[in-house]
């Protein structure tokens, strides 16, 4: 018998065999903005002889079968549910066999300006959503595969297996680069998913901007908060490998860069701006938001910010740069001075009076409230924390003044705030 032949070949494109059908399922394919596949498995061996008579027909051939996915019994893992997801596995997939749920291991730290950089590129690259392809870095093209990518995990994992990966937090501690999961235990390809959370877009904290992967490609949007349906079930969690370093995207040492702000601007640290701008005596500028794309009013309450720290001309142009991100991030400098009206300081804006809330106004507003004679819900303070004291003590005052429903809601507006300072 001669001695084998081995030609490196691709697969043929228009093969219908099942060896080639396997490797295109399997095989992170070129497309128009994605890198070069995985070098181990770009490329098909064949073998050939000189004896080929004596490979005749009556020879069997072992062909691979489609693997199914541990988590949908019967379900073939290139086939597309109600809401389908890959298998969990290792990176460029698992070729020839069953994968089964992988155990956590040491966790790569990473901080979270860094896990929302890596999901921006693949909102970026626009990467179709499969539930079998993976793209240039590894990664399956579906929901957790690119909450995967983002965590920077060693692995693919899939909604059932993401959380060992995180710890469980609180509507009120979602910081971005957190994530919303629904799992669905009774019937996974029933709804489940996951959404990589980017920051409020909203004072209320109603809306977020939501990074996911889902039909037709990667997309970043402002979404209703948990998410558009089964909202009660999506649970947040958050990575156990991120840093301290950056308690927010991005931190005081992290300034994005001034291309993140201008006309047409739409990302998750204008939103972050916006916030810390109204935390700092700009609310009256928004009649909404804010939100992650960038508007005249966060212009405007930039440039107050700056004029308040005595900068004019180029220096107070409304467009940040790294000393107004320092001073803002770092709860330094000057805070911007709401405008005056008959003597009664103006009213900072609505979005400085709500959970989670930290400034100068609420102690001011807590402050005039006791003076007023309604302070009996605080135990302590006031002090700058928003609490439900501050909520409960607005709304005695609200209600003393005849008002109801939806006019006493606790929460101070222009006419409250006029009414408690004259």
């Amino acid at each position: 018998m001669e001695t084998p032949v081995f030609e490196d070949i691709d697969p043929a494109s228009d093969c219908d065999c099942p060896g080639c059908r396997l490797w295109h399922r399997v095989l992170p394919h070129s497309r128009a903005g994605r890198g070069l596949a995985h070098p181990a498995s770009h490329r098909a061996v064949i073998v050939a002889t000189a004896t080929t008579a004596a490979l005749g027909a009556g020879a069997g051939v072992t062909v691979p079968t489609t693997a199914h996915a541990a988590h949908f019994p019967g379900v073939p893992a290139d086939e597309e549910g109600d809401s389908p997801q890959g298998e969990p596995g290792p990176l460029y997939g698992n070729v020839g066999k069953t994968a089964t749920p992988t155990a956590a291991p040491a966790l790569p730290a990473i901080t979270r300006s860094e896990i929302i950089d890596r999901a921006r590129k693949w909102v970026t690259a626009k990467v179709p959503y499969s539930l079998s392809a993976y793209w240039s870095d590894g990664y399956r093209q579906d929901c957790s595969g690119y909450v995967s990518m983002a965590w920077n995990l060693p692995g693919n994992e899939w909604t059932g297996s993401l959380a060992q990966y995180g710890v469980r937090i609180t509507k009120a501690e979602l910081q971005p680069g957190d994530i919303l999961l629904f799992h669905n235990a009774a019937n996974p390809t029933n709804g489940s998913h996951v959404t990589i959370f980017g920051g409020w877009t909203d004072s209320s904290r109603t809306t977020y901007l939501a990074y996911e992967q889902t039909k037709p490609s990667t997309l970043a949007r402002t979404t209703p908060y948990a998410y558009w349906s089964n909202s009660a079930q999506y649970v947040p969690y958050r990575y156990k490998g991120v840093t301290t370093g950056a308690a927010g995207a991005p931190s005081a040492s992290g300034f994005p860069g001034t291309g993140a702000f201008g006309p047409g601007a739409v990302n998750a640290h204008v939103t972050r701006l916006g916030t810390m701008l109204v935390a700092r005596g700009g609310g009256h500028f928004y009649t909404s938001g804010p939100g992650p794309r960038w508007t005249e009013a966060d212009r405007r309450a930039t440039e107050a910010f700056q004029r308040a720290q005595g900068w004019r001309g180029k220096d107070a142009d409304g467009l940040p740069g790294p000393t107004t991100w320092r001073l803002l991030a770092g709860g330094k400098g000057k805070d911007i001075a709401p405008p005056a009206s008959h003597g009664v300081p103006g009213f900072p804006g609505r979005g400085v009076f709500r959970p989670g809330a930290v400034n100068a106004y609420v102690t001011q507003l807590g402050e005039r409230l006791v003076a007023k004679g309604h302070g009996a819900h605080y135990t302590t303070g006031p002090g700058p924390r928003w609490t439900e004291a501050d909520r409960r003590n607005v709304e005695a005052f609200q209600r003393a003044q005849g008002w109801r429903g939806g006019a006493a809601d606790g929460y101070p507006g222009p006419e409250t705030w006029r009414r408690l300072f004259s």
